[in-house]
Parts: structure tokens; C-alpha cells; sequence
């Protein structure tokens, strides 16, 4: 199990209410493909942003009353958008994130990795919060915290993945603090600086995640319970990374049967 956030929409999920469906499907389809644009193949960075630009375009004929010209546009459009009137500031947002992610590989300090994280991770619990008819402020925050948790434990569980791709989320202020450099990142030495390094980092996810956690009370029946399976099998992960001494270079953390039967059971004792 990856905690990446795209992987975390509910699309196979046989708890997830048969009228959320469809819409969840568009949804996901729409940040999947943005996030392949961004990501995926050898596409120079002027066409990865031109790609970009125009699903930005279709999300303004959406804005201004009319109709998308591409298939995934116009089944985001009438399979979500319109027919639970979902707000467009969190599609461009992400649009905003995948872009940044074209031209940006390196964060100075913790404050600018999260402001990337408002844009890349916490746009997609606030439109299911939005599918979900749940948008008050407070299930709005602790969506946030459980969102940019989630999303900072796929930068730490994949810090040897993301070198390959020539970023580094660590942020550079943290490099520096506990004295490890990118070339050791290049060598993949997770000696006792690194441990402590991504111990800190591990601990802020951690925090986020707790202080987050409530929505999975809140929110009731079927989706309060896939909510919580996701918050513990995050923590789960956290748990792996200190168990192996966070050496993300030759132990990646994954989720075993045994481990799917742990979130299981404390999801449904969590209600």
C-alpha cells in the first residue's frame, strides 16, 4: 500500500456508497491524469505545462457556463462537478500543484513543502468532503491535516523513488539541521543522522494525522469507516519506517494480510 494520495481516492472500494461512484471514478480520473502529465514519460517541461494549461482551460469553460471539449472534462463535468456542485478552486489548485511539480524540485524549509501540500494533497479531501455534503470548517481543517499527513509520509517512504525523478521533498533547512547532505540521499546511506532526520519528519506527519483524525468519527457509516482504515493504515506505515530504521533505500515499507486485518479491526473499533 502506497499512502499517495491519488491512490487514496476510494475507487475500488466496496464500502464507498453506490451514488459517490461515479463521481469519485471522474474525480480520480481527472488528478490521475494531470498527475501523469506532470510525472509520467519524457515529455520536455514546456509540453508537460502546455498539457496542463489546457485542462486549466476547460476547468474556465466549466467556470463560464460552458462545456468541456475532452471526455474526461465533460464526465468530471456531469459526473461530479454539476450534479453535486462542487466548487473549482480545489481542481485548480491541484492543477497548480502538478505544474509546480514541473518546474520545482527542491523545497527550502518546512512552511514551503506544506503550502505545496495545500495545493497538491488537501484539495482532494476537501471535494470528497464535498461529495460527502460535510463542509464545515472543522471536518474542513482536519481533512487538511489528515491530507498533508498522508502526503508527507509518501515523500518520506519514497525519498529513494523521488531521487531518481531528481527531487528532493526533505526540505533543505532540515538537511542542514542534521547534517546530511543529498549526495549521501544519492548514496543511499541511512545512517544515524538520516535516522534522526526522518524520525522528526516521520513525528510531524504523525502529529498532523492525530490532530486529524476525528473526521473519521464524524463522518458516519461507510465513508467514517474508509476514512478510518486510511488514517491507520498511515499510521501503520509510519510504524514500518521507524521499524527499519527509516532505510527507504533497500526496505520500502508495504502493507501485508496481516497488517490489512489490523486496519480492519481497529477501523470498526475506532467508530
Amino acid at each position: 500500500m502506497s499512502v499517495n494520495h491519488y491512490e487514496n481516492f476510494p475507487v475500488g472500494s466496496i464500502v464507498l456508497p453506490r451514488r459517490l461512484r461515479k463521481p469519485v471514478h471522474a474525480v480520480y480520473a481527472f488528478a490521475r491524469t494531470a498527475d501523469d502529465i506532470a510525472d509520467e514519460g519524457n515529455a520536455e517541461a514546456a509540453e508537460r505545462l502546455r498539457q496542463l494549461d489546457e485542462l486549466k482551460a476547460e476547468l474556465d469553460r466549466i467556470a463560464q457556463g460552458g462545456k468541456p471539449q475532452t471526455a474526461l472534462m465533460q464526465r468530471l463535468h456531469n459526473e461530479a462537478i454539476e450534479p453535486f456542485q462542487l466548487p473549482l478552486q480545489p481542481f485548480y489548485d491541484l492543477l497548480a500543484a502538478f505544474s509546480q511539480d514541473v518546474v520545482k524540485t527542491r523545497y527550502e524549509n518546512f512552511g514551503e513543502l506544506i503550502a505545496y501540500c495545500r495545493l497538491s494533497a488537501n484539495p482532494v479531501g476537501r471535494i470528497m468532503l464535498h461529495l460527502y455534503g460535510q463542509t464545515d470548517e472543522v471536518s474542513m481543517a482536519q481533512s487538511d491535516g489528515i491530507c498533508t499527513a498522508l502526503q508527507l509520509i509518501n515523500f518520506w517512504q519514497d525519498v529513494a523513488v523521488d531521487w531518481q525523478k531528481g527531487r528532493v521533498y526533505i526540505p533543505q533547512e532540515d538537511l542542514q539541521k542534521f547534517k546530511v547532505s543529498e549526495e549521501q540521499i544519492a548514496a543511499g546511506k541511512a545512517d544515524f543522522a538520516f535516522q534522526r532526520l526522518m524520525a522528526h519528519e516521520c513525528q510531524r506527519a504523525f502529529q498532523m494525522l492525530k490532530a486529524g483524525s476525528p473526521l473519521g468519527k464524524t463522518l458516519k457509516g461507510r465513508i467514517g469507516f474508509e476514512l478510518r482504515m486510511i488514517i491507520v493504515g498511515g499510521q501503520l506505515i509510519l510504524q514500518k519506517l521507524d521499524g527499519c530504521k527509516y532505510d527507504v533505500f533497500n526496505r520500502w515499507p508495504l502493507l501485508d494480510k496481516k497488517d490489512w486485518m489490523i486496519i480492519i479491526k481497529r477501523a470498526l473499533m475506532k467508530k
